[in-house]
């Protein structure tokens, strides 16, 4: 079983539940993921969900079974690589109070 992150496109369909049947099959972009139920392995998903241009159509939160997600999408994860490992951070701006 793959692990869902934040930015994955999933499908949302019937091996899901019950409710995601025929019509009301979701594509949704996920913007959190829960902690699994580790006895009957359901899961909260947050994220937006998709229409069919691909555009952001409502907010949802559901609660589904882990096993019959889909991974449409995955969002490419940045790996030690592709890190620069000598960027320096940002300095750290502060608000200057005028009297």
């Amino acid at each position: 079983m793959t692990t869902l992150h934040p930015g994955d496109i999933v499908r949302i369909g019937l091996a899901c539940s019950v409710q995601f049947t025929g019509d009301r099959v979701l594509r949704l972009r996920l913007v959190a993921v829960g902690e699994p139920d580790p006895y009957n392995d359901w899961i909260w998903l947050t994220g937006y969900v998709l229409g069919p241009k691909g555009n952001a159509t409502d907010k949802r939160e559901v609660y589904v079974q882990r096993a019959g997600v889909v991974v449409v999408e995955r969002v490419p994860r940045p790996t030690l690589s592709t890190r620069n490992p000598h960027a320096q951070p940002h300095p750290r701006l502060t608000r200057v109070r005028t009297a």
